[in-house]
């Protein structure tokens, strides 16, 4: 069959941005359960923030076959849910005294490495310190994981078990908003794609335009004598 003015759309979970978002959602779900008191407003806020970026580029991607300006709105939603729960996280380290890691700590690049599948978590407890805030990369096999649309390794929750079932809620929330970070920075570049795709393709009433007159050029080819 043709392609018809309707394109190809989903297939959201080939997404980076919704790779780690997912991750975020989970590990989400875990710390607050773990950390917070479940009478806790901010409880609940987080958890939803976490589904909201992670939902919205669910219903972007679908929405997306007949409405650009959807998919362009709800991506943008998703990345500003995920901004409120980055602003939680740094206030969870900050009113408790807890220190946000700097960008260029070896923490940071080691979780950005993690998230890359350049390396894999350790089994062991093996850390550089006595609080477990790193593990050793030393003699670390590259970690596995499903391949994304890009063909690079991808991580998934499963990358990071290790760390949100063993180390202190600090650590995990700094974690966290590495993987915020990552996944915010995904969304940037994908909203400034869908903006370019938009402004060169159109949306749906463009396409469906150059459908009906590509069918009346088919059957009524003009003539010239």
């Amino acid at each position: 069959m043709p392609e018809g003015f309707i394109p190809p759309h989903g297939g959201y979970a080939e997404l980076l941005s919704y790779q780690k978002a997912e991750i975020v959602y989970d590990a989400t779900v875990r710390f607050c359960n773990r950390f917070l008191d479940k009478y806790d407003r901010t409880r609940d806020q987080m958890i939803q923030a976490a589904r909201s970026g992670k939902q919205n580029i669910i219903e972007g991607s679908m929405a997306s076959g007949t409405s650009a300006e959807t998919e362009i709105k709800l991506t943008n939603v998703a990345r500003a849910s995920l901004e409120e729960l980055l602003a939680d996280y740094r206030d969870f380290l900050r009113v408790r005294g807890f220190a946000e890691w700097d960008k260029n700590s070896k923490e940071s690049l080691y979780v950005r490495k993690l998230s890359a599948g350049k390396v894999a978590p350790t089994i062991k407890n093996e850390t550089n310190g006595t609080d477990g805030t790193h593990a050793n990369e030393s003699n670390i096999p590259k970690h596995r994981s499903p391949m994304s649309h890009t063909s690079h390794p991808t991580a998934t929750y499963e990358t990071f078990r290790h760390f949100f079932e063993t180390r202190p809620s600090e650590v995990q929330a700094n974690i966290l908003i590495c993987l915020i970070h990552q996944a915010n920075y995904l969304l940037d570049r994908q909203i400034r794609r869908l903006e370019q795709d938009f402004v060169k393709k159109g949306g749906l009433r463009e396409r469906m335009t150059r459908a009906r007159l590509d069918v009346r050029d088919k059957r009524y080819p003009i003539r010239l004598k």
